[in-house]
């Protein structure tokens, strides 16, 4: 039985790759195979996989050189798989817009439950924009946005935005959990037309911190990702 999800196998080692796709496959995956930079960021935009198993140590264009370009060119969900296991190489890659890191040597249940559980939160993602797309109501902590109305509340009292403001919440609610980078947000938000650079969108996160969060300078909603974007975060702390 196929789950319906495509999975792409970025390792330089022809074992693990064997031992990943069996796994997944077995699991009913679809799987596709690169074995270096260049080509994975080729398969991503061929074959628009529904995540990627991706390790750091990669001819061509290391790991996290490839995590940062498709985090630039799409929100798919990624899993390192790599035998780098420091926690600073963790940190790394999860700054970068990696969704979770699984080190060699690893369990294969343990890697295929992982998957399903990032897929579980993309498939819960794009249920809410879904739902924001047909009027229904976000809602992030103490955050709520009535599509509908057009209208967001905090605690309880209504909060002033910009359409520019409201748009990117709106983006950042429907992916909470998701990191998104500049360059998404500002051909989402503005458009491709849009003549300004990604400054725009840092701007604006400053605003919508400011009407939003109770102390701008230790946010609780909009979460930046150094290097990559910014998160909305699934469970304000």
């Amino acid at each position: 039985m196929t789950t319906g999800h495509r999975v792409l196998i970025v390792d330089d080692e022809p074992s693990i790759v064997e031992l990943v796709r069996f796994t997944l496959e077995k699991e009913g995956f679809q799987c596709d195979v690169a074995s270096d930079g260049p080509k994975a960021l080729e398969m991503v935009e061929r074959t628009k996989p529904d995540l990627v198993v991706l390790d750091l140590m990669l001819p061509g264009l290391d790991g996290l050189e490839v995590c940062r370009r498709i985090r630039q060119r799409a929100s798919v969900p990624i899993v390192m798989l790599t035998a780098k296991a420091s926690e600073v190489d963790k940190v790394v890659g999860l700054e970068l817009g990696a969704d979770d890191y699984v080190t060699k040597p690893f369990s294969p249940r343990e890697l295929v439950a992982r998957i399903r559980a990032v897929l579980r939160r993309f498939q819960a993602a794009r249920e809410a924009s879904q739902q924001a797309d047909a009027g229904g109501e976000l809602r992030v902590g103490e955050v709520i946005m009535d599509v509908a109305r057009h209208q967001v509340w905090v605690k309880g009292r209504p909060v002033e935005l910009t359409p520019k403001e409201y748009d990117l919440l709106r983006m950042l609610m429907s992916n909470k959990g998701i990191v998104l980078t500049r360059e998404l947000l500002l051909d989402k938000v503005w458009g491709y037309d849009f003549a300004g650079d990604t400054r725009t969108v840092d701007v604006h996160v400053v605003r919508l911190r400011q009407k939003l969060e109770d102390d701008p300078a230790h946010p609780r909603y909009i979460e930046t990702v150094r290097g990559v974007g910014y998160r909305m975060r699934e469970h304000p702390a």
